[in-house]
């Protein structure tokens, strides 16, 4: 596999190509990750859950992010590495410019920001300074106390289409790359088709121009709360580099997630 770049995500979605994606967090799962054929690896504020014990993400810091991207991009060669943005780390425009550069300096190659249109200039930002941004719409997990849990957005129509434009904003101002999280089926679609930029989805059916799943629940490790799109694939093949073949493949297949994995 070639270097994955901004450019070829682009390209597999104009050309129908599924994007796989994952949460990873050291060299080691990196490197499996990078040599199976993994497109992308997030190193997701996720892990002040799966790896700190928190309840949710908001106690990660840029710091914390930082050592595990400097960790993911020594042990890839060819996967995009991508690192989020944590809890109140782009506050405003001058915080966002000087977090990410820490990012981007650690290895990463894109970061992830969660948010609607409200970021447009932030973003613009970013991007006019040559750093690669992934928007993030949907279940925004740093919001959590504002949306009262952990629940699927855009149900309602007002919502849905207030969502959509956000997508066609974000993009506008830059982001080069979506991630839809829990939200249903026909809105990931709708975005998906309505912006020309890849999407990513967790929780928004098959529809959208890629899948990524947080690590832990994918090879069956995370305790407590499983989510309903997440699978274990280590369960299925026994083995993780085996697992993480047939994640890729059944994300490049469009099997899955399965319906019962998604939204209505």
């Amino acid at each position: 596999m070639a270097k994955i770049t901004v450019s070829k995500l682009l390209k597999m979605k104009q050309q129908s190509e599924k994007i796989a994606a994952i949460t990873a967090y050291d060299a080691s799962f990196a490197q499996i990750f990078d040599q199976a054929g993994m497109h992308v690896i997030l190193v997701g504020d996720s892990l002040g859950m799966v790896l700190q014990g928190h309840k949710d993400t908001l106690p990660v810091t840029v710091e914390h992010i930082a050592y595990h991207t400097r960790s993911v991009a020594a042990g890839v060669e060819n996967t995009f590495v991508m690192a989020d943005m944590p809890f109140m780390s782009y506050a405003t425009t001058e915080d966002a410019y000087k977090n990410a550069a820490i990012l981007m300096q650690a290895g990463a190659n894109m970061v992830k920001l969660e948010g609607g249109d409200w970021l447009y200039d932030t973003i613009a930002g970013l991007t006019r300074n040559g750093i690669p941004v992934c928007a993030h719409l949907g279940l925004t997990p740093q919001s959590v106390h504002v949306f009262g849990g952990f629940k699927v957005q855009g149900r309602k129509e007002e919502q849905a289409n207030q969502m959509i434009e956000h997508a066609k904003s974000l993009e506008k101002a830059g982001a080069q790359l979506l991630v839809l999280e829990c939200v249903p089926v026909a809105l990931a679609k709708r975005i998906t088709d309505g912006v020309s930029i890849p999407t990513i989805g967790i929780g928004a059916g098959r529809d959208t121009d890629g899948q990524i799943l947080v690590m832990h629940d994918f090879i069956g490790i995370s305790t407590g709360y499983i989510p309903k799109f997440s699978k274990n694939y280590l369960d299925i093949t026994g083995n993780i580099p085996e697992a993480t073949e047939l994640f890729i493949k059944e994300v490049q297949d469009s099997i899955f997630p399965e319906d019962e994995r998604s939204f209505d």
